[in-house]
């Protein structure tokens, strides 16, 4: 017979009155939150029947466009500190707030060099032109007969992280919000140049946006042929206005200024085209003084959602570190994480699903002692390229750079559960 003398008592109406009456001593005793809102949560806990249940809810299909509860009306993006002008601008996504790999369209980063223009499709054009052997132009309909295909990818400014640090009060939303991940479907760009057909010397491919400064970038024509997309859509949707409505270019891995919005012309050349983009910005001045340019890649990278800063932890004891990791150079294989400041690290789990220039979930089981604890997170992409320490990047970048800055993270746990930013 198998002996149940320890299991813990059946959930009859008896034990949970019992648990219902010590909850309201406890509220009475001042341990909760006091005043009347405690007392009205304290109505709606079992035993009790909850007030929403004894009422008809809100009507169906009200409002006609789905909305998040209004208990979740915090979770938002937020306008970058360090953003200049109203139209020059750029918001963060709020990672410490979401759950999984896929970032809602409403809480995308964004990022803005003359403000979000208002383009009719039914208007809008895609003119692919320069050395190829037939120039083209495509309307939006034109686009959308050609064979589709979806991807789930993420998509990075290059400008996320700060080799200057941030303060202690920055969050997860503050220090890596340039970031968010998406399911994509559109045209393969190669696709499209194939209709217009390469010509002899073709190297480069010019990208031009529709909005008001004109966003161009220069393209190698690897990176066009390989797994870009003409998107026209976005987790289920048409694009929405400040993600390039009606049409973006989309480069799975690499810096997020190069996926242009609003995309209106692509012109084939044999060398680059040394846009303003990508000579008065967008390039990492070095030490000595000179700047790398072309730096495509978005490098293996991870960041600790929780425990991380502006959270606070109610006691010690069992904790699930929860973060996310990426790299633009393909699958995240491994992420480690330490408690010490990197002085000892242990294996995080991967979590499903784990895709190739996507975000990628890890988790790992932690008992917090109480005492102050150093929170680092230390990813691992398939090529072996594992994220550096910011020491080791500083050592090679130097300070002067405001991109790709993809150094391990940290996280401060004091010993009354304030978490800060210590990077």
């Amino acid at each position: 017979m198998t002996d149940r003398s320890s299991d813990p008592p059946r959930p009859t109406r008896r034990n949970l009155l019992r648990a219902s009456a010590a909850i309201a001593g406890s509220l009475g005793a001042g341990v909760a939150t006091p005043g009347r809102a405690a007392a009205q949560a304290s109505d709606n806990l079992p035993p009790n029947v909850p007030a929403w249940m004894k009422t008809q809810g809100d009507p169906v299909l009200s409002p006609p466009y789905g909305q998040p509860s209004p208990f979740e009306k915090g979770i938002v993006r937020r306008q970058r500190a360090r953003t200049q002008t109203q139209t020059a601008a750029s918001s963060q996504t709020p990672l410490q707030d979401l759950h999984g790999i896929i970032t809602p369209s409403g809480l995308h980063f964004e990022r803005h060099h003359a403000g979000v223009p208002a383009i009719d499709p039914a208007q809008h054009r895609l003119m692919v032109h320069g050395l190829v052997e037939r120039p083209l132009i495509f309307t939006m309909d034109d686009l959308a007969r050609f064979p589709s295909v979806s991807r789930v990818h993420f998509l990075e400014c290059s400008g996320n992280g700060s080799f200057a640090g941030l303060p202690a009060t920055a969050t997860a939303q503050e220090t890596h919000g340039l970031i968010s991940c998406s399911e994509w479907t559109g045209v393969p760009l190669s696709t499209v140049l194939g209709e217009a057909g390469l010509k002899a010397g073709a190297a480069w491919v010019l990208a031009e946006g529709a909005d008001a400064s004109g966003m161009s970038r220069s393209i190698p024509i690897a990176n066009a042929l390989d797994d870009a997309l003409l998107a026209y859509a976005q987790n289920g949707e048409r694009l929405r206005p400040e993600q390039g409505y009606p049409l973006r270019l989309f480069l799975p891995g690499l810096e997020g200024n190069m996926s242009v919005k609003w995309l209106r012309r692509l012109k084939v050349g044999d060398q680059p085209f040394e846009t303003r983009e990508e000579t008065s910005k967008y390039t990492d001045l070095m030490p000595d003084g000179t700047a790398r340019q072309f730096t495509f890649m978005m490098e293996a990278k991870s960041v600790i959602t929780f425990p991380s800063g502006g959270q606070h932890l109610p006691g010690h004891g069992f904790v699930e570190i929860s973060g996310l990791a990426w790299s633009g150079r393909g699958r995240i294989v491994r992420v480690e994480v330490s408690a010490d400041g990197g002085a000892t690290w242990r294996d995080a789990a991967l979590q499903e699903p784990v895709l190739s220039k996507c975000l990628t979930r890890f988790r790992a089981p932690w008992t917090w002692n109480g005492d102050l604890a150093r929170l680092q997170s230390r990813a691992t992409d398939e090529t072996g390229y594992v994220q550096p320490t910011r020491e080791a990047l500083v050592d090679v970048r130097g300070l002067n750079s405001g991109y790709h800055f993809n150094a391990v993270h940290e996280w401060r746990l004091a010993a009354d559960g304030t978490v800060t930013n210590a990077a």
